[in-house]
């Protein structure tokens, strides 16, 4: 189970990572272009890791402060589900 949604989700990361990529060099030579809701939903599926990674590496959507939040809140998401699904006790509480 767990390795079968570690390969999910490393195929929508790359997907995400690669449309992010895409877009951008569309964007520069102003041809058609990827919906955003496209973008957000290959990153909502599992693909946060590679979207916030393709937009750093590309810059692309970096002016944006949704795409800056939320596609590191859906990497953080991607990361805590793998982990939790891996079997490792995540912590419930933080004390100061």
């Amino acid at each position: 189970m767990v390795q079968t949604l570690m390969i999910y989700m490393a195929i929508l990361s790359i997907w995400a990572f690669a449309a992010m990529g895409f877009d951008k060099k569309q964007a520069q030579k102003k041809k058609k272009r990827i919906p955003e809701r496209n973008l957000w939903l290959l990153a909502l599926l599992g693909g946060g890791v590679g979207a916030y990674f393709g937009m750093q590496i590309f810059r692309h959507k970096t002016r944006k402060t949704a795409f800056r939040i939320g596609f590191l809140l859906f990497a953080m998401l991607d990361a805590v589900i793998l982990l939790a699904a891996s079997g490792v006790k995540l912590p419930t509480s933080i004390t100061f």
